[in-house]
């Protein structure tokens, strides 16, 4: 169980937001690691020692400068093989651990039915008895980026529990987000 910083709620393991309040949870209990410092960089870090005064004083060499290299360039959009192994899992409501795979272009998020022509590829049908799900609720796009975009629903789409996306405003997704789809909890997974 994951406790909450803001209200103290207990959520299960593995959720980034709590379901409380929908702040962020803490992340899991590794420490990032330290940096390692090069033995030229830590001798430089400490002061020289000053001599005795019953000792002459040596001229030091000075020490060599310490290189640091530059933060790593922002990654570039997903690859298209990465894109094809993208998948939905339902983390909450519906059938718990259930992965709809994700196909490249347009991916319709709804409820099937012929009569108004909806034939989602995230076919919630079976997995949304309450029918907060739209019949054409929301479109994943796979291309050089994901982005998601609501279609007009009556219960809405949400980022990562952030404002609900307005209809016609694509946001971008990226591995490890969590969309909400009426009161289905997904995770996106790009492997």
């Amino acid at each position: 169980m994951i406790r909450c910083s803001e209200c103290g709620h207990e959520n299960m393991d593995g959720l980034e937001y709590c379901d409380a309040c929908g702040a962020k949870l803490p992340a899991s209990s590794q420490a990032p690691a330290e940096p390692v410092l090069a033995p030229e960089a830590s001798a430089a870090a400490t002061p020289p020692e000053e001599p005795s005064p019953a000792e002459p004083a040596v001229a030091e060499e000075p020490a060599a400068p310490v290189t640091v290299s530059a933060p790593a360039t922002p990654a570039a959009p997903a690859p298209v093989a990465v894109l094809q192994q993208a998948k939905l899992t339902i983390i909450r409501g519906g059938t718990v651990g259930k992965v709809f795979p994700l196909q490249a272009g347009d991916n319709l998020i709804g409820r099937w039915d012929p009569d108004s022509g909806a034939f989602p590829e995230v076919d919630m049908e079976n997995d949304d008895p309450e029918a907060r799900i739209s019949r054409k609720h929301a479109l994943i796009k796979l291309a050089e980026k994901i982005t998601i975009e609501d279609i007009g629903s009556l219960n809405g789409t949400f980022v990562n529990r952030s404002r609900r996306l307005e209809p016609g405003s694509p946001a971008e997704l990226k591995d490890g987000d969590e969309v909400i789809v009426g009161k289905t909890f997904f995770k996106l997974s790009l492997s």
